[in-house]
């Protein structure tokens, strides 16, 4: 028998998400729940089911905007989709993803584009990708006060070095790369790491030797925490389902019947139906008709 879900908090009732929160999840063994957001509804429901932290992702790019991978979504749109999450969500942690290029020129416009994350687009930290090639990144952007949370293993943004989106982590050497830049990760100064389809045996490794926050994303279950892009926990995005995804819901085999249904009742003139107009009071109806006639 599948456990009900949890009724719905009030926003009063729940106290805002930090980072030292996390932290004390993990000390205390409690699994952290984050998944994607990029609009004000999916925010406020997200907050109201009571999630621990929302990624405004860049995977936006794909089940949003309907790009081929996550390259071509710039801070602009970004941002846009920030804010309507911070309208939404009040006490989850909120985390925007920065997107390719706004990090990767120079520590200085990396430190430059974090800050607008906070600053316009009401977020409390930044994701960006990679390892020992963003240690200085990292530090800088730390320095500015502005919390990092690393990504490591599958990075969207590298998918044409890394020949698709492929798993990664699954030789020794592979492996023990990985670890070594986790462990760099967290002495630069990140919160938590994303680790993204990587064998399951490893991530649990990282998180054992780490003291960060791990949040696994096909990463198995060793993991502090789990993230999953909400479009494919919902079943909303059909291009393709990672083998890591379960769906919870097929909200667009739903959508596709109620637009049918829509537009079957629209063709027939069975809607809209009488409950669904607006009427005039008949005497103000008979003053119009006489005043036409004349």
């Amino acid at each position: 028998m599948s456990t009900p879900p949890p009724a719905p908090l009030p926003k009063s009732a729940r106290k805002k998400v930090t980072i030292p929160a996390l932290q004390k999840m993990k000390a205390e063994g409690r699994r952290i729940c984050m998944l994607t957001a990029y609009d004000y509804p999916t925010a406020l429901a997200l907050d109201e089911a009571g999630i621990d932290a929302i990624l405004v992702g860049d995977s936006l790019a794909m089940v949003v905007l309907g790009y081929e991978n996550t390259l071509a979504v710039g801070m602009e749109e970004m941002l846009h989709h920030c804010r309507a999450v911070r309208r939404g969500a009040s006490a989850p942690l909120l985390i925007g993803d920065m997107p390719f290029l706004s990090y990767q020129v120079s520590p200085e416009e990396a430190v430059r584009n974090a800050g607008r994350f906070l600053q316009e687009g009401g977020m409390d930290a930044v994701k960006l990708e990679g390892g020992r090639e963003r240690l200085e990144t990292v530090r800088r952007i730390v320095e500015a006060g502005i919390p990092v949370m690393g990504h490591l293993g599958l990075t969207p943004q590298s998918v044409h070095r890394l020949g698709g989106f492929r798993p990664q982590g699954r030789t020794a050497e592979a492996a023990r790369r990985l670890l070594e830049d986790a462990l760099l990760l967290e002495q630069a100064g990140c919160f938590s790491l994303v680790l993204e389809s990587v064998p399951a045996r490893l991530a649990r490794l990282i998180s054992e030797r780490l003291t960060i926050p791990t949040i696994g994303i096909g990463a198995g279950a060793g993991c502090d925490g789990q993230v999953l892009v909400t479009h494919d926990l919902l079943g909303l995005f059909e291009r393709f389902t990672p083998r890591f995804v379960k769906q919870y819901a097929n909200l667009h085999a739903e959508m596709r019947r109620a637009f049918g249904e829509y537009i079957a009742e629209v063709q027939a003139g069975v809607f809209p139906a009488e409950e669904h107009s607006v009427e005039m009071p008949d005497e103000e109806w008979q003053q119009l008709l006489a005043e036409i006639r004349s």
